[in-house]
């Protein structure tokens, strides 16, 4: 006679039988102790394709990473064929902890969040001087970004035998960014990419600018060609990189002298026509200035830096920092709730 309750013991537990004759599924899974150490390239529907030590190797992602994507950028450990003959296919199988992030929504209304690149340590924004004309308010959105993301920002200022770069370089004087100043001959002589190559030289930086400005050709002339062959990812007849709409691509700096080994990562976005972010908390702007910072123990609760009692009016008033500075902040942080066309 079977036994319920607290009279029960082992001889009680019922047992279904395992009609498939198959193992019973468990939720212990493999630690890939293994693994090979990757780092992905790019991203194209569903399918990853990674750097394992000097081979390109396709992959994708298991299925005990559920929801987590990894995205262009990412360190992550992957298993199975790792020769990257054709037609192979690996797994991966862990995504390391991240750096940076670089995030972007489609628009500030948009609460859907986009991870452009990871691990990257800079970020260099590219805007022409004029034709087209510069858009201060994607710059400042993209500065957000980058503080918010943990990058650090350079602008690249192109096309300055059109247009001098003297306001533009006022307006941003006191964030203190690194900048480098081009004109459209030393694109074609290719004085640019070496003036640019200095600020990425043992770096991993994405390049962000809207259509026009010289982005994808600056980008070419850092890369060498045979590198851009080896990805797959460049039109034969026109040079330029074929990405999809959500992906980036991660390309190895050329190293001086032509050396084999890569100097660094430029990774090449998608052009954009805006930046949003609403998923950026203004609280984490503030850390990229650490000579504001510190003033911030006297703000309000939820301080937005911008009202009547906020702290860092008397603490630039005390020459701790510079207002310069405080009103750079504020104008950043006023971009949160401003659209770009504003």
């Amino acid at each position: 006679m079977r036994r319920y309750g607290k009279h029960t013991d082992e001889d009680d537990i019922r047992s279904r039988p395992n009609r498939k004759g198959n193992r019973p599924r468990t939720s212990i899974r493999p630690k890939h102790e293994d693994a090979a150490e990757g780092m992905v390239l790019t991203v194209d529907r569903g399918r990853l394709t990674c750097l394992v030590e000097d081979r390109a190797v396709v992959a994708m992602k298991a299925r005990e990473l559920g929801r987590k994507a990894a995205v262009v950028g990412d360190r992550v450990a992957i298993v199975g064929d790792l020769s990257g003959a054709k037609d192979t296919l690996a797994r991966i199988v862990r995504i390391e902890p991240r750096s940076s992030v670089l995030r972007r929504t489609a628009d500030d209304d948009d609460p859907f969040e986009r991870v452009v690149v990871a691990n990257a340590d800079q970020l260099a924004i590219v805007t022409a001087l004029a034709d087209p004309e510069p858009r201060p308010r994607l710059i400042d959105r993209c500065l957000v970004a980058a503080y918010d993301g943990g990058l650090e920002p350079l602008l690249v200022l192109t096309k300055s035998d059109l247009a001098g770069p003297e306001a533009l370089l006022e307006m941003y004087g006191a964030l203190g960014v690194p900048y480098v100043v081009t004109t459209r001959e030393e694109f074609v002589d290719g004085l640019a990419a070496d003036r640019v190559r200095e600020h990425l030289v043992g770096r991993t930086t994405a390049f962000v600018g809207h259509s026009g400005v010289g982005k994808t050709t600056l980008v070419n002339a850092l890369v060498p060609e045979d590198r851009r062959r080896t990805t797959g990812h460049v039109n034969a007849v026109t040079g330029r990189g074929r990405h999809t709409t959500t992906s980036a691509l991660a390309l190895p700096l050329a190293a001086p002298g032509g050396a084999r080994e890569a100097a660094g990562w430029v990774v090449d976005t998608p052009g954009v026509r805006s930046f949003g972010l609403h998923h950026v908390d203004p609280s984490r702007v503030i850390h990229a200035f650490p000579d504001l910072e510190p003033g911030t123990e006297g703000c309000p609760r939820a301080c937005s830096h911008d009202e009547p009692d906020c702290a860092l009016d008397a603490w630039a008033a005390e020459g701790h920092a510079d207002p310069a500075r405080l009103q750079s902040l504020r104008r950043l942080l006023s971009t949160r709730e401003r659209r770009e066309g504003d």
